[in-house]
């Protein structure tokens, strides 16, 4: 049986794509028939390399050979999903930050603007700092953020380049806030609080949460724009259908609702089966500075693009099946 393709026998390009959300964007496609991609990351990580269990695809290559793999293929390819990158917010080499999410961003931006490709790239949430400059994906507020840490700052210069460019009416850019969910296990210290939080539980049956930093939120309360991969990489990808082939701009990934980590904590519990038992602890000095109390991503501008309102998974039902599905099959891989 010929394998399906997307845009006839081109390939769409996924960097990233053994990670956390790239691997994910590639399980999305392969469920809708779609086998013409080539994967671009490095698979020295740890056992990153199981998040492409099942996965179909062309190839796959690490990021450092990519360009040279590009040379007389342009019409080979259609599109471009580039989602690496560095995503450590504690990571202090700020050399590296720039040559990996900076630098490698504008040239691959550079290739497909010249060959007419279509370009999504993942953005962040850290490049929106504190929150005091608000969570709005408006273009016009770009200038004024200022994010609390050298990964945020690596995502935010790319994005000051493409509108220095003009070439927001040309690319999409996709701000991603609290994404969790199943093929985040190689994260390490990086994986979402709710991988962490089941493994607490279940090594000690406590759930250890922050305590408070700001007299505006009671220890447990300070919120967050939870959102489960599932609902990301939908929304990732559906911006590939021909209905959105002339979309562009930066795009907020969230649910638009925050909520608080009390209450996240109580969702794994239910999700477990078991009863509360959380103990609050003091946030950690190499966090303290940076840490956000509240996100809450300004979803309009996404959610104008469907006639019919976007359908999110709960934070309650997102829980119960990351829990149910995948943390207690052995981390499982989507």
């Amino acid at each position: 049986m010929k394998q399906k393709r997307i845009f006839e026998d081109q390939l769409i390009v996924v960097t990233g794509a053994a990670g956390f959300i790239g691997s994910g964007v590639v399980r999305y496609l392969n469920d809708k028939g779609y086998e013409n991609l080539l994967l671009v990351d490095r698979l020295n990580d740890g056992a990153k390399w199981k998040n492409l269990l099942g996965k179909k695809f062309v190839d796959i290559i690490p990021p450092e050979e990519l360009f040279d793999w590009l040379v007389d293929r342009e019409r080979e390819i259609e599109a471009f999903i580039h989602l690496g990158a560095c995503s450590s917010t504690t990571e202090g080499d700020s050399d590296f930050l720039l040559k990996n999410n900076y630098k490698f961003s504008v040239r691959l931006c550079e290739y497909a603007m010249t060959h007419e490709h279509r370009f999504i790239y993942a953005s962040s949430a850290a490049t929106y700092g504190d929150g005091s400059q608000g969570f709005s994906d408006s273009h016009d507020q770009l200038d004024s953020l200022r994010p609390m840490n050298m990964y945020g700052f690596s995502k935010h210069l790319f994005d000051l380049w493409v509108q220095r460019e003009k070439l927001l009416d040309s690319v999409v850019g996709l701000k991603y806030f609290n994404v969790f969910g199943p093929n985040e296990y190689h994260k390490g210290r990086m994986a979402s609080m709710i991988y962490h939080m089941y493994n607490q539980v279940q090594e000690k049956g406590q759930i250890g949460l922050f305590k408070s930093n700001d007299s505006k939120y009671k220890d447990g309360d300070q919120c967050r724009d939870f959102i489960y991969v599932k609902d990301a990489v939908r929304m990732t990808c559906l911006l590939l259908e021909d209905a959105f082939k002339d979309v562009s701009g930066i795009f907020n990934i969230g649910r638009g609702e925050p909520v608080t980590w009390n209450k996240m904590a109580q969702a794994l519990f239910d999700a477990m089966g078991k009863k509360a038992n959380v103990k609050y602890i003091d946030i950690p000095k190499d966090l303290i500075r940076q840490y956000q109390n509240y996100t809450r991503a300004d979803m309009n501008k996404y959610t104008e693009l469907h006639k019919d309102e976007f359908q999110f998974t709960s934070v309650e039902e997102a829980v119960k099946d990351y829990v149910q599905n995948y943390l207690q099959k052995d981390n499982q891989t989507w």
